[in-house]
């Protein structure tokens, strides 16, 4: 009886390791393209929807500068970049508690003239959003 339990135990464990093996080097393959640097400096757009409604705004990014032009209200942020594709914002005249939190932006794939990002606040990482922006010149 012993026997027949511990084989029962040991079966299905070599057939997940042999289909981990085999799997393995196909996961390996795969990489995301990052090309972060095309997208550290110039004019974007980010489109979202808030309450149902599409809503785009449109920023400009220098080496150390965020320009945010949103529903004919302009915002600017420091831009502190961490490494080569996460950069933390901050706002420079926040008007409220919440503005006040920096946040933190990871570039998680670049293709052409667009890039794929998550989002969060730095005290809530968690908490994180994706999103799409668009380089515009």
């Amino acid at each position: 009886m012993t026997v027949v339990l511990r084989d029962f135990f040991l079966k299905p464990r070599f057939y997940i390791m042999r289909y981990i093996i085999f799997l393995l080097p196909l996961l390996s393959c795969y990489s995301v393209e990052k090309d972060c640097d095309s997208f550290k400096l110039g004019n974007f757009e980010f489109t979202t929807i808030i309450n149902g409604e599409i809503k785009t705004s449109r920023f400009e990014r220098s080496k150390s500068l965020e320009i945010e032009f949103y529903e004919n209200k302009i915002d600017s942020a420091t831009v502190k970049w961490v490494n080569d594709c996460e950069f933390i914002l901050t706002k420079i005249n926040p008007k409220s508690n919440q503005d006040k939190r920096p946040v933190k932006i990871e570039i998680l794939s670049t293709e052409g003239k667009e890039y794929f990002f998550e989002y969060s606040l730095v005290s809530n990482p968690a908490n994180r959003f994706r999103g799409r922006a668009i380089k515009i010149n």
